[in-house]
């Protein structure tokens, strides 16, 4: 063993040794191994030196252990040295520090159990693994399962997935998630949702076949094939099952810590539900059967909640409430049969005791007698050839019969339920082809191993036979491919074996002889399988201690059988009346059922099955003879009839195999037993995998792979041009035994060990390459640093002698200072000296100077009182004259003023009876004019009473002033007397003197206190001094405390803008999911109708000829025409499938018609309610950023609005008035002839001085009205600035509010009614009280004006509106006749007349039929007389244009006579109708350009022809490339414009119908083209911006020119239309992102992942049997110059067709959100793309990617975003990943990463170099550790599906419709320009 390799054995070689603990240890060499020596000296990983003795006899040296970074591979082909320890090595390291579970051994997936959940089995990773090659991802069943359904397909060839492994390994887990992935990928061909059936399969046959053991929890107990069937389309369309040995053994007996079968439990644990009452179940310690392991409990799982799972799984299976009833009433009777209880009668036979409760129940349920089971539970019938006897037995052969009994039951119940679960899963539709997937039972060894053992053993000796086969097979295939000499590979042929067990003679032969015996026994047996087998057979052993057992030699190891029970478990007797009695039972059907053939049983959904055709290949019970004789059949001989069946079944189909290891017996998650792990892969065939690779070539490279990862070891002249011979020139030199390689046609196959010696080569020649250059490094290092040392010892000298220096001239400026020093300090002692002297000489003249001036001012302060006491005595006196003499004025002005009042007082009483008159004029009646007048002589009278009654008040008070004035004198004398008397001198002179005493002490004391007041003073001053002090302070604190608050401020604002811009971004995020979720809506709905075509078109295709007859449409069919319907008239194709539609439905399923139209339905609601949801919410948002810029000039409108209104209103009622007022004179001027008043006569005169009076009254009036009107706008405007100051929002609001002038005139009067004081007593105005009554009579006068006004206003605004109508008919019918006029004059003057004269025919019919329609007899026949005239008039203009015409034509005539005859009869051919065209033509063609309106007409028939040739036929790229961009939306459009302008709405309505179907049905045809697509997304861009753009909406309309302004819609209102093409357009952009990404996932991967784009710096690693996609650019490999070609190639063509740039934006940021994502998500799932250098390539694909961006002018459109993730997963693989600070960095630096990405990252890290180091597990704990509290989706990988939301701005186009030419080429001549 590795003596070829033996050069490898040097130092420092690393190798394996055997371990009996942990089976291999890693050691290395301590010196080198020569040929002679018989010891190696090793040392082992912890330290320890040891020395391995070599065997002296083969001296086989140890395994080499392989590269480290080789280690971790994917594929353990890969590893340069296969061998046991290698593999076991490589599956640790990614089991415990990788934690990946699968790996791949050539064709094998290894699958270790985890025992955790694990989040790798979502719907994205399907989706990542889908479409996929099986060796460019990492490793998994879903990869396993992809590559068997791309066989499938492609090949067209049946697969199978064999999944093996012992029990806990996981089988039954990698089968399910297989079935989910074709569950997922593939999905059902009909509705009938099968493959929900068949996942849910799985949880009925886990409750009916798997138990808990003592190494699984969830262990199956039986073999299943599952074949899941496809269709031509690869849909599923069924599936079927077949069982192989169910444990019936376990029914009756448990292990310790083992349990009976799941269903048992979940029955007992659902006990208590009401429905399960009649079963009488318990716990399930309360049976036998169930508490024999003494653990009847699984931690973790609940009983109860399974058995729901269970019961609903039934139910979608098809299996009703009854027969689940029915199942576990046979269920709980096998469990109440385990409590029987048998006693001993005497030695040879047992009784059961009379009533007892278990087996009463037992039949209760099963519906039989008691007697005759009890009976035959204790006796058995004989039969001879004679006779039949009755024999009694003992209680141990009873209670054998008893539990055989349960265990027939059971097992019968098992395969009816896997019939009918078959029956469920399969379907009416022709299988195509199936994929199988084998879960059965791997190798199995105890330490007491029986029938059940050698069964399970004896198959997978089968399996790994078809293994061997088909490896080698597959190696012998490879071999020719690349036409390798063939060399015969020795392997390990098992078939001796096979044939010990399954020969003529062998041991289930024997055995079956054995149980034919009368008397045989397994003592018999045995020695029998003695004497054949022990001499003959190498396989065969006997155990030297036992005579009851034998061994035989399987391919995985020794196995020792114990002989006792292999009989009777052969035979699975049962006791025949025990049968009998059973289907003797009349009250159970389904137990009848049970035991009868497969044809007769009924199906548990009621259909019948006797049409039913079997899916797949199974033993025909059906031909057997008898019931009888299914009994006596061996379980030997059934078992190895379907092993032979499955065996044909996978001999027939291409396998792939998934083996499963368990790696510890304690379940614990993520922990390795090496032990255990070897066993099984020892038996599961993965080393002998290993060792057949290794035996040929198992290392295989392309010449260019190998090329590329050993160009290091080339020189310059041995690389050629041609790189196969290249390879062979090297090969040659650097191996020199030709038998380790062989040249194929395109790979180079290496022996074991060749590639770890090319790798040994390479690491040393890089090595050396790395010395050489740490060499030269080290060599400039020492350079520099010597360079940096001289520099600086300059440096040090320069320092030293500046140091000097600059000490010299230090003393120098010292000795300079001294002197400086003395100089200015006697200086400054003489002049402090002198200074003294001075101030004391101040000092006296200042004492001196302020004694004289205190002299001065003491006299000037006695003058200054002295002026004071002057000044006051004068003032008094002045005061008291001028009191008097203000008194005398006020009287004097009194009187003055009473006197004008008074007179003022009758001008108004003139005034208030003049106005009074005018209001009773206005009325305009006689009457009230004489009530008037009567009214006013009634006032005038109580006035005269009212003036008398004050004269006499006048004149009593007079008399009173009289006798007050007498008192007055009277008290002036009594005055006079008093002071006299009060004269007192004498006291006067006493008080004085004694004030002056007062005087003298008041001086004293102010002495004192001017004394106190100013040492106050000093002490305020201190205090002052003091408070200015603590002032400052204050106000540094003060300046302080302002700083902080501002602070805050800035802090607030600052925190306000962000809480604000977190609340936008967060309504711009709901915006955007509310988008997404229409968006997604408005696919599935696009998915359902085409859903919804493709099964009518197959329905039309699988239709028999049409029966004549009426077509029926569906009523629940829609119909109303809508962009969701197809016209019928658009294409040929469309009409064949409407006609296919007649055809009677009778075999088609109208329940799926329903179901589709009712989910349309409920799309559309659920699209109609998120649409508006998302109006509403724009308008909200478009409302609050225009309302601010919006408020003042809706304020300033609505006054100006008021004024005018105010104006027209009052000006309208003053020109009424006058109106009136002239017809009443005409009339009474006209009418006197006429009446007895004559217009002289007295009567006459008196009404008409009224008319004159009331005439000058109401131009009084309105100058009143006038005054009134500018008070009222001036307190309008003093209101509005007051309400602006406080609340002006509220006002603009309310104003807003205000839509007449009728609310605003209310407004503005309420406004004046506010103004006024509340409650004011007019009654005190003035003395007499009449002011008060004038304002009374105004006041009446004022509400008859207003109520006046207001009726007048009312019919104003009725007459205005009539008006308006009749102006804007006016209006239109002025436009229709300039358009008519338009027209006209573009034609040629014969048709001219015509045309005007059919123009005024048909007005005058709609005005006739108008006029029918009216009920006015006089009017109608007034409009005949108009008619008739019109009429006249055109016959008689239509005879005067007749003569002109023909006048005109003769002097042409005469003119073309005359040209002729002077150019000398050149014209002389030329016919008169050329001669007159010719001067008319270039007169028309300018006319015709300058009068074009922008439209096109088309008649009704020719709109098929428009769409065929505008949109079904058009080539995108001949439109793109010669016109102009969005050509057919413009002339749609104007086609549109035209059945707009002539109010035909059936015209628009179809017109824009065709045209979205027409779209639909051309992305449809070719929807996978970029170009069309593109270019249909533009023009329905460019047409709904057209609808837009002349909708005649103002917002718009602002962006228009007057002449597009012009051109808008004017009679529809086509809103919900541009609703649907916006829906249309968001369509056709999601199948532009489709097309895009189909054309750009073929790129991603391998542009910027695989291809190398800066070459050399990572090396192609050695790969496995599962090759990759090679990273070297060959001939049509993608690179990133294929990407950026591409979007080169998107963005081009869509600036061709003139794609709005927004779109264009939205559409890169999707095409780099996709790169992005898929990049990513094979990052995260390739572990060979995990390293440095790959992350060097993806930075700089990225940033090439970056600079496409800018070159574009993209930057800004958020495409860079999202390359965010893949930015930092590259960034990930570069950085250094070792401390905690880098862990720190890693965390902040990935924001963008979710933490399960973050970690599986790091956890693929793989180094590609020697040079690189792996990632430690304590490092990736540490990340973990930190990033636990991230909030974030535990999703690993990112949704590749995800689109963003779609939005289209608003884009007007500047082109005028009128300069639009339509080229020839578009074939559309019958459009006629307008």
């Amino acid at each position: 063993m590795n003596q070829e390799l033996d050069f490898m054995f040097l130092k420092y070689a690393r190798v394996w040794i055997p371990d009996p603990e942990e089976v291999w240890k890693s050691a290395e060499l301590l010196k080198d191994y020569k040929a002679a020596d018989s010891v190696l000296h090793l040392q082992l990983e912890d330290g320890k030196d040891l020395e391995y003795k070599l065997d002296p006899k083969t001296k086989n040296l140890p395994h080499l252990r392989n590269p480290d970074i080789l280690v971790g591979e994917n594929d353990l082909t890969a590893l340069s040295y296969l061998h046991e320890p290698a593999v076991l090595h490589n599956l640790k390291v990614r089991f415990i520090d990788s934690k990946l579970i699968y790996t791949y051994c050539g064709i094998v997936l290894v699958a270790i159990n985890p025992y955790e959940t694990l989040p790798i089995y979502g719907a994205d990773i399907i989706n990542a693994y889908s479409g996929q090659n099986m060796g460019d991802m990492d490793p998994h069943i879903f990869a396993v399962a992809e590559e068997a359904y791309k066989q499938m397909a492609r090949d067209e060839r049946n697969q199978s997935i064999i999944v093996s492994g012992e029990s806990g390994a996981g089988k039954t887990v990698s089968a399910k998630y297989a079935m989910r992935y074709f569950a997922t990928v593939s999905g059902s061909a009909s509705e009938a949702n099968v493959e929900e059936k068949v996942l849910a399969s799985n949880p009925i046959m886990e409750a009916i076949g798997n138990a808990k053991t003592t190494r699984n929890d969830n262990s199956s107990r039986f073999g299943k094939y599952i074949e899941i069937g496809f269709d031509k389309r690869y849909h599923i369309i069924g599936a079927n099952m077949r069982t192989y040995l169910l444990e019936k053994s376990r029914v009756v007996f448990q292990a310790d810590d083992e349990r009976n079968y799941h269903i048992f439990y979940q029955l007992c644990a659902a006990s208590r539900f009401p429905e399960l009452k009649a079963l009488k179940l318990g716990s399930a310690n309360d049976f036998h059967y169930t508490k024999q392991g003494r653990n009847p409990a699984i931690d973790g799982v609940d009983d109860a909640k399974e058995m729901s799972t269970t019961r609903q799984a039934f139910t979608l299976l098809g299996i009703n409430e009854s027969y689940q009833m029915g199942l576990f009433q046979v269920l709980a009777a096998i469990l109440h049969l385990g409590n029987v209880e048998v006693k001993d009668r005497d030695a040879d036979s047992s009784i059961i005791p009379p009533n007892n409760g278990h087996l009463l129940t037992f039949c209760e349920l099963m519906g039989v007698t008691y007697q005759d089971m009890s009976h035959w539970l204790c006796h058995k019938k004989l039969k001879t050839t004679s006779e039949t006897y009755i024999k009694p037995v003992p209680k141990l052969q009873a209670i054998n019969a008893r539990d055989a009994l349960a265990k027939h039951i059971y097992a019968k119940l098992f395969n009816w339920i896997v019939d009918h679960v078959n029956k469920a899963l399969h379907t009416t539709v022709k299988q195509h082809s199936f994929i199988g997937v084998l879960d059965i039972y791997g190798f199995e060894t105890f330490e007491i191993n029986s029938f059940e053992q050698f069964c399970i053993n004896y198959a997978n000796e089968k399996l790994q036979q078809q293994f061997n086969m088909h490896v080698f097979k597959l190696e012998q295939e490879e071999y020719m491919k690349e036409q390798i000499p063939w060399t015969l590979i020795d392997f390990y042929d098992n078939q001796p074996c096979i044939n010990l067990i399954e020969a003529k003679m062998g041991v289930l032969d024997l055995l079956d002889e054995e149980c034919k015996m009368p008397k045989g026994s397994d003592d018999s047996w045995a020695q029998k399988l003695y004497n054949t087998h022990l001499k003959t057979c190498a396989l065969f052993e006997k155990p030297r201690m036992s005579n009851k057992a034998f061994i035989i030699q399987h391919f995985a190891d020794k196995v020792e059988y114990q002989c006792e029970g292999f009989l009777e478990k052969n035979k699975d007797t049962v006791n025949e009346e025990q049968i009998r009695v059973l289907k003797a039972s009349k009250k159970f059907d389904l137990l009848v059922e049970l035991f009868q053939d497969e044809e007769k049983a009924t199906s548990p959904t009621g259909a019948p099955t006797g049409k039913r055709t079997v899916l797949s290949v199974k033993p025909d019970k059906s031909r057997q003879g008898q019931a009888s004789k299914e009994h006596k059949k061996t379980v030997g001989l059934q078992f190895r009839n379907s092993l032979q069946l499955l065996m044909e079944t996978l001999n027939a189909t291409t396998p792939h195999y998934v083996r499963c290891i368990k790696p510890n017996d304690y379940k614990h998650a993520f922990t390795f037993d090496p032990k255990r792990a070897v066993q099984q892969l020892r038996a599961c065939g993965v080393l002998e995998t290993i060792r057949i690779s290794a035996a040929g070539f198992p290392s295989r490279w392309t010449y260019q792979e190998f090329f590329s990862r050993y160009r290091v070891l080339m020189k310059q002249k041995d690389v050629l041009p041609d790189k196969k011979l290249t390879c062979k020139n090297v090969l040659e030199k650097l191996v020199q035994d030709p038998d380790k390689y062989q040249f194929g046609k395109t790979k180079i196959f290496f022996r074991a060990g060749q590639v770890a010696y090319l790798e040994k080569l390479r690491a040393d020649k890089l090595r050396a390459a790395c010395i050489r250059i740490q060499k030269t490094i080290r060599c400039w290092l020492a350079r520099k640093k010597y360079l940096r040392m001289k520099g600086a010892a300059v440096t040090v000298q320069r320092y030293v002698r500046g140091h000097q220096a600059r000490c010299l001239a230090k003393f120098l400026r010292r000795t300079r200072a001294a002197v400086v020093v003395q100089k200015f300090q006697r200086m400054h002692v003489q002049r402090s000296r002198y200074r003294r002297m001075q101030a004391a000489a101040l000092a006296v003249q200042c004492i001196l100077r302020a004694y004289m001036a205190r002299q001065r001012y003491k006299a000037l302060v006695r003058e200054h009182r002295a002026v004071i006491i002057q000044k006051t005595v004068r003032g008094w006196l002045a005061r008291q004259w001028y009191k008097r003499t203000l008194a005398a004025v006020v009287r004097l002005q009194c009187c003055v003023r009473r006197m004008r009042a008074r007179r003022e007082l009758k001008k108004l009483k003139i005034e208030a009876r003049s106005v009074e008159h005018f209001k009773k004029l206005n009325i305009g009646m006689e009457n009230k004019i004489m009530q008037l007048q009567r009214r006013v002589d009634e006032q005038n009278k109580e006035n005269r009473l009212i003036s008398e009654r004050l004269m006499g008040l006048e004149s009593s008070h007079a008399a009173e002033g009289e006798r007050l004035r007498a008192e007055l004198s009277r008290l002036r004398s009594a005055e006079d007397d008093a002071k006299s008397n009060a004269n007192r001198v004498t006291t006067l002179l006493e008080e004085l003197a004694r004030l002056r005493k007062e005087l003298e002490t008041t001086r004293s004391e102010k002495k004192v206190i001017e004394d106190w007041a100013e040492t106050y003073r000093d002490e305020m001053e201190q205090m002052v001094a003091e408070l200015k002090e603590q002032n400052g302070l204050l106000k540094s604190e003060k300046d302080d405390l302002n700083r902080l608050i501002q602070e805050q401020n800035l802090q607030m604002t600052e925190k306000m803008c962000k809480a604000i811009q977190e609340e936008t971004q967060q309504l711009e995020t709901d915006l955007n999911e509310e988008r997404s979720r229409y968006q997604n809506l408005l696919t599935e709905h696009l998915r359902l109708e085409e859903r919804y075509d493709d099964l009518k078109e197959e329905i039309t295709l699988s239709m028999a000829v049409p029966k004549p007859g009426h077509r029926r449409t569906d009523s629940t069919h829609s119909s109303n025409e809508s962009e969701y319907t197809y016209n019928s008239e658009l294409a040929e194709s469309e009409e064949g499938s409407r006609g296919g539609e007649d055809v009677t439905r009778g075999n088609l399923d109208m329940s799926l018609f329903l179901k589709l139209q009712k989910r349309v339905t409920e799309l559309e609601q659920e699209k109609q309610s998120l649409q508006n949801e998302l109006d509403r919410r724009e308008e909200q948002f478009q409302r609050a950023r225009a309302r601010d810029d919006e408020q003042h000039k809706k304020a300033r409108s609505a006054e100006l609005e008021y004024e005018s209104l105010k104006r027209q209103e009052l000006e309208s009622e003053n020109k009424k008035l006058k109106h009136d007022l002239g017809e009443m004179r005409q009339s009474l001027s006209g009418s006197a002839g006429a009446t007895s008043a004559a217009p002289g006569s007295p009567a006459y005169k008196v009404l008409l001085d009224q008319l004159n009076a009331s005439c000058e009254e109401l131009e009084v009036r309105k100058e009143e009205v006038l005054i009134l009107r500018s008070q009222l706008v001036s307190q309008k405007e003093a209101m509005q600035h007051k309400q602006t100051m406080t609340e002006p929002v509220l006002y603009v609001e309310d104003v807003q509010k205000m839509r007449d002038a009728g609310e605003i005139t209310q407004a503005y009067i309420s406004l004046k009614d506010t103004n006024r004081s509340p409650n004011p007593d007019y009654h005190r105005l003035n003395e007499d009280g009449e002011l008060w009554l004038v304002y009374e009579g105004l006041k009446e006068t004022n509400r008859l004006l207003e109520t006046q006004l207001q009726a007048q206003r009312r019919s104003h605004e009725n007459e205005v509106e009539v008006l308006r109508g009749e102006l804007q008919s006016i209006k239109e019918e002025n436009n229709r006749q300039q358009q008519l006029l338009a027209q006209n004059l573009q034609l040629p003057p014969e048709a001219r007349i015509e045309a005007s004269l059919q123009h005024e025919i048909t007005r005058l019919t709609n005005e006739n039929l108008e006029m029918l329609n009216t009920d006015d007899p006089k009017k109608y026949r007034e409009y005949r007389l108009n008619v008739l005239r019109r009429m006249i008039d055109l016959m008689e203009q239509l005879e005067k244009q007749d003569r002109t015409v023909r006048k005109l034509k003769k002097q042409l005539k005469v003119f073309a006579k005359k040209i002729g005859e002077l150019e000398g009869g050149q014209v002389e051919n030329v016919s008169p109708g050329q001669t007159v065209d010719e001067p008319i033509r270039p007169v028309n063609i300018p006319r015709r350009e300058k009068d074009f309106q922008g439209m096109l007409e088309y008649k009704k028939e020719d709109e098929l022809k428009l769409v065929k040739n505008l949109i079904l036929e058009l080539k995108p790229r001949g439109v793109a490339v010669n016109l102009i961009p969005g050509l057919p939306a413009y002339i749609l459009f104007m086609c549109l414009r035209h059945a707009d302008y002539v109010n035909d709405d059936q015209k628009v309505r179809t017109l824009l119908t065709s045209t979205i179907n027409s779209i639909k049905k051309v992305l449809k045809k070719r929807g996978d083209d970029f170009e069309t697509v593109s270019f249909w997304l533009s023009n329905t861009c460019r047409f709904l911006h057209c609808l837009k753009q002349y909708s005649g909406d103002e917002q718009f309309m602002k962006f228009n020119t007057t002449k597009q302004n012009d051109h808008c819609l004017s009679n529809f209102d086509l809103a919900e239309y541009r609703q649907v093409l916006s829906d249309l357009a968001i369509q056709i952009y999601q199948q532009l992102i489709k097309c895009m990404e189909n054309i750009l996932q073929p790129m991603i991967v391998s542009g910027m992942l695989e291809h190398e784009t800066i070459q050399g710096v990572s090396g192609v690693k050695p790969t496995g049997l599962r090759k990759r996609t090679s990273s070297i650019a060959d001939e049509g490999t993608y690179t990133l110059d294929s990407i950026l070609r591409q979007l080169n190639s998107f963005h081009s063509i869509m600036c061709q067709h003139g794609t709005d740039p927004e779109l264009i934006k939205q559409v890169v940021k999707q095409q780099f959100y996709i790169i992005g994502a898929v990049t990513l998500n094979n990052l995260l799932l390739r572990k060979d793309m995990c390293s440095w250098s790959k992350g060097m390539q993806i930075r700089y694909n990225v940033s090439q990617l970056e600079e496409w961006l800018r070159d574009k002018n993209l930057m800004n459109c958020g495409a860079k975003e999202t390359l965010e993730p893949l930015i930092q997963a590259a960034q990930l693989l570069q950085v250094k990943k070792k401390t905690d600070e880098d862990a720190e960095a890693i965390c902040s630096m990935c924001n963008a990463l979710s933490t399960a990405q973050i970690v599986k990252v790091l956890n693929l890290y793989t180094p590609v170099n020697e040079f690189e180091e792996r990632v430690a597990v304590t490092f990736i704990r540490t990340i973990q550790s930190r990033l636990r509290d991230r909030m974030e989706s535990p999703q690993l990988l990112m949704d590749t599906k995800m689109i963003y939301p779609v939005t289209f701005p608003f884009n007007p186009s500047s082109l005028a419709l009128e300069t639009i030419q339509i080229p020839g080429s578009l074939n559309l001549t019958f459009l006629t320009r307008v």
